[in-house]
């Protein structure tokens, strides 16, 4: 499964744009997020990317879920999107 890493700075159109992509030659992608902020546009990101695959009559889901990264000495806590078309 392709992994998207989502900051506070990323554009979520693109994301959105990245995660259709993803879904249409996979069928599946995970989006991580650590931060309120990245959190924030991960979710427009899907919001954003429904509405793209609304317009061919597709439709997708996520399940959320936490999830633990180590980043250098330091373990932070996430939020992971495994996303499907529905």
């Amino acid at each position: 499964m392709e992994i998207l890493k989502v900051s506070s700075k990323s554009n979520p159109n693109k994301v959105a744009g990245a995660i259709v992509g993803s879904l249409k030659k996979n069928g599946k992608v995970e989006i991580q997020a650590i931060g309120a902020g990245a959190v924030n546009q991960a979710s427009k990101a899907l919001a954003i990317a429904r509405r793209f695959l609304e317009q061919e009559k597709l439709d997708l889901y996520a399940v959320p879920a936490f999830i633990e990264i180590q980043i250098g000495n330091e373990t932070r806590t996430g939020i992971s999107f495994k996303v499907y078309m529905k």
